[in-house]
């Protein structure tokens, strides 16, 4: 028996590369092995691309699709921000 998947929407589209970002930050685990890993560059990629979504989708857009994307990308930002700044303060101990 087969699970059926919800509709794909733009909500839902903003909310997996959300979720892939909060993951490359080192917030959420990976959703197969549950470990915690960083992967800045990555995480700003995936930050970027919502980005571009949002500079393509300008003006077509509802309310409350704006909101959500403004807020992600916000959110997403400031937790970036403090990653990097993290990793410049804490730089990686050599084995």
């Amino acid at each position: 028996m087969s699970e059926e998947l919800p509709p794909v929407s733009f909500h839902s589209i903003v909310l997996m590369f959300s979720a892939a970002a909060l993951h490359y930050l080192g917030i959420t685990p990976d959703p197969q092995t549950q470990k915690i890993e960083k992967n800045l560059p990555m995480a700003k990629q995936t930050i970027d691309t919502l980005e571009i979504l949002k500079k393509k989708t300008k003006g077509n857009l509802d309310a409350e699709e704006e909101k959500l994307l403004d807020g992600l990308l916000y959110e997403l930002r400031m937790h970036y921000l403090k990653a990097v700044s993290n990793q410049a303060n804490n730089p990686p101990k050599a084995e």
